[in-house]
């Protein structure tokens, strides 16, 4: 199982995510970066940010 915290990438936001995969975190922030944080598009930047922020649960 995998882990995200958003607020290790935007500070402030109290959103968690968890999947089986990487994959599947990536997905769930998509949709939540557009629908919290206005983002249309989600920069490469950005994931690989979040990528290096998931942790194994």
């Amino acid at each position: 199982m995998k882990k995200f915290a958003c607020g290790d990438v935007v500070p402030g936001c109290a959103a968690t995510f968890e999947s089986a995969t990487e994959d599947g975190i990536i997905e769930a922030v998509g949709r939540h970066a557009a629908a919290d944080h206005d983002m249309t598009a989600v920069p490469d930047e950005v994931v690989t940010a979040v990528r290096r922020a998931i942790v194994s649960v």
